[in-house]
């Protein structure tokens, strides 16, 4: 009874956004026909969301298998080299199919690369700072999903065309390929595993 009072809350709750959000559409565009338009426009892009979703889970454990294979760290660069093709491929969308076949190919990277490096991270973290590690690293992911759509308005501002911007966010996958390039897995591994060693030696 609580989680389908919960629900009836989120029920009516959408009752009262949806006529208020479809009201503020009317007003931006001057039109019903603009309003209507931009919730389809909101749908896709919702649909789109579930496309990454729903491809992402089966291709994270692909993703896993091509790890154990060649390693984490070659399988995540494999992932940039994906995203960089997929940005080129966007480049040329012209059509509705091309955006969903578009949001397809970025579920298939998507969810095993964040799932590697997450996994390439917490191999290098000692076990007792994985709180301070992926503390840090959530602050990132955050300042990330801030940093990304303002350096994507920006480009649309300087280049005129939102084509041109699709193009721009392939800087952050070679920064990023260029920074993974320098890490040692090994290596860091092996000065995690031996902090707990110390530390254990020291409440011993």
């Amino acid at each position: 009874s609580e989680f389908f009072a919960f629900f009836s809350v989120f029920e009516k709750f959408a009752g009262i956004l949806g006529p208020l959000v479809f009201a503020l559409m009317i007003r931006a565009t001057g039109s019903s026909r603009g309003a209507i338009l931009s919730l389809i426009a909101f749908f896709l892009v919702g649909g789109a969301l579930l496309v990454v979703q729903f491809v992402g889970i089966p291709f994270s454990f692909l993703f896993g298998y091509i790890a154990t294979k060649i390693g984490a760290k070659r399988a995540i660069f494999i992932g940039l080299l994906a995203y960089t093709a997929i940005s080129i491929l966007g480049y040329f969308m012209t059509t509705a199919t091309h955006f969903f076949v578009l949001a397809g190919l970025v579920g298939m990277v998507q969810g095993g690369t964040q799932a590697l490096s997450r996994s390439l991270f917490a191999s290098m973290v000692p076990k007792h700072k994985s709180g301070e590690f992926f503390g840090f690293f959530s602050v990132f992911e955050k300042f990330a999903g801030i940093v990304g759509p303002l350096f994507f308005y920006v480009a649309i501002e300087i280049t005129g065309s939102s084509r041109s911007a699709i193009l721009s966010i392939i800087a952050f996958f070679a920064v990023g390929a260029l920074l993974l390039a320098r890490v040692d897995p090994a290596e860091g591994a092996r000065a995690a595993r031996a902090a707990e060693a110390d530390l254990r030696a020291a409440t011993a």
